[in-house]
């Protein structure tokens, strides 16, 4: 009986010792699988950094390069962005990066697609026919850009390394993950416009120089405007819109884009040319003409090369009597 508690004593210890060894073993593949992951996701992060400074470094300063140069180089870093996303659906997440996962895939979507749509739109953007519009549409791909990087750094980030707290892991946290520059410059539309203005050979391209318009007044059917308080305006036929601009910067500035919007309503005139420092006055004739009171708003849409566009714009309310 003593032998036989003996064995039994012994065979228990060594199961005892083989259920810990696999539950080590175990840990430890988990753990590595863990490591692996931060590892992988933080290789793919510093890459996208590269790739951001790439992108906005040339549209902060352009240098040399022609529009052809310029598309081409946009179109990498369009191509670097698609790569990694395919390298971030790849992944193979272990189960407690799940949720860390399923957001860094919508992250990397979002980047794809933004960068798809920046690169498809450049050369339009640089040209002339449908420039306007492209540029809206890049400066609404920059904000998508911008929302990408908040999901990561409210999400992704947290959930990664929390779960690699949580299992006691020390030195493999993921770093942050900001592709648009801190800079908000960027999510405006008008610094876009300036940006690719600068670019060699665009159609807007900017001359060296200060540039920059004012709004010196707004009347209507003579009667000026004021922005604090309110105007009444008789109005007898067909309201028009008198905007008067200045030319501030140091270089004639061409087809300036003068916009009124009345309820909703938006009317645009162009000025062909305002040389620097002279004034030029647009007529808006404000074909659904307003009764009671209204809110006008009138911009002077900012040229190629423009830093300053405060100045542009201003908003009156008028009664239409």
């Amino acid at each position: 009986m003593l032998r036989r508690a003996l064995a039994l004593g012994a065979g228990l210890l060594v199961l005892i010792l083989l259920v810990l060894a696999v539950r080590g073993c175990l840990d430890a593949r988990a753990d590595r699988a863990l490591r692996d992951y931060a590892q992988d996701v933080t290789q793919i992060v510093e890459e996208t950094g590269q790739t951001s400074e790439s992108f906005f470094g040339k549209l902060a300063d352009p240098g040399g390069l022609a529009v052809t140069e310029f598309v081409a180089e946009v179109n990498a870093d369009r191509s670097a962005i698609d790569s990694y996303a395919a390298r971030v659906d790849a992944l193979d997440a272990p189960g407690d990066m799940s949720d860390a996962q399923t957001a860094l895939e919508l992250t990397y979507a979002l980047r794809s697609s933004a960068m798809t749509e920046i690169a498809e739109r450049m050369s339009t953007a640089l040209g002339d026919a449908g420039a306007e519009k492209a540029t809206a549409s890049i400066a609404r791909q920059i904000r998508k850009l911008a929302a990408s990087d908040v999901l990561y750094g409210s999400v992704v980030r947290p959930e990664i390394n929390n779960a690699l707290a949580d299992n006691g892991l020390e030195g493999d946290d993921v770093p942050a993950s900001v592709f648009v520059p801190g800079d908000t410059k960027w999510l405006e539309e008008s610094e876009v416009a300036a940006a690719l203005g600068s670019v060699s050979g665009a159609s807007g391209a900017a001359t060296p120089g200060v540039h920059g318009l004012g709004l010196i007044g707004t009347s209507v059917n003579g009667t000026e405007l004021a922005a604090e308080g309110t105007t009444n305006v008789a109005v007898e036929e067909t309201p028009e819109v008198e905007v008067q601009v200045q030319n501030q910067g140091e270089s004639t500035e061409n087809g300036v884009t003068v916009t009124v919007t009345v309820n909703g309503n938006e009317l645009s005139q162009d000025i062909s040319s305002i040389e620097a420092g002279e004034t030029a006055t647009v007529t808006v004739p404000l074909t659904q003409a307003p009764e009671g009171e209204a809110t006008l708003e009138v911009v002077a849409e900012p040229v190629p090369g423009e830093q300053v566009s405060e100045n542009n714009e201003a908003t009156y309310a008028v009664v239409f009597e």
